[in-house]
């Protein structure tokens, strides 16, 4: 992660900074990645959405956890300092200076104790399906699997998540499966 940030030039760092702020302050829905990436790419940066993603959510993480345990500035940079000394410099800055700006507006919010939950899985369904055919293929013969995941977001709100996936997808899905379960059969 400290690669991929060190990739990112300051004033973007910030402005990603910001607007997980005002996410957690419930100002805007989300962070727009997909855009910023775009305008880093664009600025000559070679950098990936997945990447960027990380560092948001690594961000958020670091942020809601700040809030909620009602660290001043300084504990922050201190914590952070000790914590990942690979961090860059320009990060620790612009970290620095967007708590002390506007990390008292997350913490002073009734949600301060809530910002760190995520949501929780409630059921999970499958079905497996071939396409027989389109309005252009007349014999498509096509295996896929369809996934949908029930999921109760922080506020408790329950939503259903649904993505399809071809069957070498589905294969590497259930592969990554395998390994958490056995990652959690040591614990």
């Amino acid at each position: 992660a400290a690669n991929t940030i060190n990739l990112i030039p300051q004033d973007f760092f910030a402005e990603l900074c910001e607007q997980i702020i005002h996410h957690l302050n419930h100002k805007i829905p989300g962070v727009n990645t997909a855009e910023l990436c775009q305008r880093i790419q664009t600025s000559g940066i070679e950098i990936n959405i997945g990447d960027l993603a990380k560092i948001a959510n690594i961000l958020s993480f670091l942020f809601s956890t700040a809030a909620r345990n009602n660290l001043s500035t300084e504990e922050l940079v201190t914590t952070l300092g000790s914590a990942v000394s690979t961090l860059p410099k320009h990060a620790l800055q612009v970290i620095r200076h967007v708590w002390n700006e506007q990390g008292k507006s997350i913490t002073a919010s009734e949600d301060a104790r809530n910002v760190a939950t995520v949501g929780q899985f409630v059921d999970m369904k499958w079905k497996l399906g071939v396409a027989m055919s389109s309005d252009t293929c007349r014999s498509l013969k096509y295996p896929y699997v369809t996934v949908t995941l029930t999921v109760a977001d922080p506020s408790g709100q329950i939503t259903d998540k649904s993505f399809e996936m071809t069957i070498p997808q589905f294969k590497n899905f259930f592969r990554q499966f395998k390994e958490m379960a056995s990652v959690l059969e040591t614990v």
